[in-house]
């Protein structure tokens, strides 16, 4: 892996806007939005080294389009099953996931990933 190579960085979209009761139910596009752009202006706060910021999105979230600074993949299915296959279609390459979810940290440290939960993105 070329050291040039900037961390990839997941984040779980889903949890990261449920992780605050800002009233993100009625209108979660709208909030995946808010944090797209919150990632596209901030990055990842504490890091300056370059990074690949990937949103993954999902359910009623769905169609949320990427700008520059932040790549949206939409799930067909469970966001988190999407999450562990980005992590096993990086080969190697380091990744960090942002979720809080129990389960999706152990599939993705399981390969290799390390994991940070969402204040590290709220700012």
């Amino acid at each position: 892996m070329d050291e040039d190579t900037p961390l990839l960085v997941i984040v779980d979209g889903a949890n990261v806007v449920g992780s605050v009761p800002d009233g993100w139910w009625r209108d979660r596009k709208g909030a995946a939005e808010r944090l797209r752009d919150r990632l596209a202006s901030d990055g990842l706060p504490g890091r300056t080294a370059p990074v690949e910021l990937v949103l993954v999105v999902e359910g009623a979230a769905r169609g949320v389009a990427s700008v520059p600074g932040v790549r949206v993949d939409s799930a067909p299915g469970s966001g988190d099953d999407r999450m562990v296959e980005l992590v096993a279609e990086a080969h190697g390459r380091p990744c960090l996931v942002v979720t809080a979810d129990r389960e999706l940290r152990r599939r993705v440290t399981e390969l290799g990933a390390e994991v940070t939960g969402p204040r590290s993105v709220r700012g």
